[in-house]
């Protein structure tokens, strides 16, 4: 089962998460948690930087990523190490653990529930006697629209 971007934190669930936190929401951090949450998929800092300053938002570039840094402390970005070396965030719902499948050309984001992770990480710990506290998958391919631009 897949949750689409649009399933992911709105502003005021990013907001309640920094509050529940215990950050204080200053305008700019409420800023950029609006700028945050109006994207569709995968973003920059760079893609924040643009949009805060084409829409005359009222946030530096510091509080930009500092705000990136806190949101991903408490989970609701994740950072994404993408193929090409580079990385970029995502929005996430705090409620639990997920996995990501990113389209490598127009990088529109699907969070992934379980999928079965749980018996694989459970048989990974009783072949090697570890204990899993916490583990990270990323997926990367083209989207059902990116695959129908493609030249047959």
């Amino acid at each position: 089962m897949t949750t689409q971007a649009g399933d992911q934190l709105a502003p005021d669930d990013l907001a309640g998460t920094l509050d529940a936190a215990g950050y204080r929401m200053t305008d700019a951090r409420r800023a950029v948690v609006g700028l945050i949450a109006s994207r569709d998929g995968t973003f920059d800092t760079a893609d924040l930087v643009a949009d805060a300053r084409r829409r005359r938002v009222p946030a530096a570039r510091a509080t930009i990523f500092r705000t990136l840094e806190i949101l991903a402390a408490v989970g609701a970005v994740e950072r994404l190490d993408l193929p090409n070396g580079e990385h970029s965030y995502v929005r996430c719902d705090t409620r639990g653990h997920h996995h990501h499948l990113v389209c490598t050309d127009c990088q529109r984001s699907v969070d992934l529930e379980e999928l079965g992770m749980t018996t694989i990480t459970a048989d990974v710990e009783l072949r090697t006697g570890y204990v899993i506290d916490r583990h990270r998958l990323e997926l990367f391919g083209l989207c059902p629209n990116c695959q129908t631009r493609l030249p047959s």
